[in-house]
């Protein structure tokens, strides 16, 4: 499963413009469009951070249309995209969590921290104490 968001690359002045129509907070610039594309990723990484803060659902990605490139998220962030929004849309909180999946707070703070390596299997357990399944396939 890849997160590929669309990206939308223009010219501004001596520089290459990278933005996201589906995360407005993702914005990056290079010197050339290559360098602009180049640091694409972490501009979309580090854009996650807000969501996770405030404790929003993000976006998922849109298809990719004429005229725009793809930018992928790290699967070990779009896991943790995927849990978050499930959290969100269930309205459970960390604690909740770590009572249902009979672990402590602090194991599930880490789940939603974007800097934290996280097995997948700890994932996958969450995502089914919350009654989904996490879905791996290879393209």
């Amino acid at each position: 499963m890849a997160f590929l968001y669309p990206a939308r690359v223009t010219r501004e002045g001596n520089e290459y413009l990278v933005t996201f129509p589906d995360v407005p907070e993702a914005i990056t610039t290079g010197a050339t469009r290559d360098e602009a594309l180049g640091m694409a990723s972490d501009a979309l990484v580090t854009s996650m951070e807000f969501y996770f803060e405030d404790r929003r659902s993000v976006p998922l990605p849109s298809p990719v249309k004429r005229g725009q490139v793809g930018v992928e998220l790290p699967a070990s962030v779009a896991m943790k995209v995927l849990l978050l929004n499930e959290l969100v849309a269930a309205g459970i909180r960390n604690a909740e969590l770590a009572r249902r999946m009979h672990t402590t707070a602090q194991e599930v703070t880490r789940l939603t921290d974007l800097h934290h390596p996280t097995k997948i299997d700890t994932i996958a357990r969450a995502l089914k104490t919350l009654g989904r399944s996490l879905d791996l396939r290879v393209a």
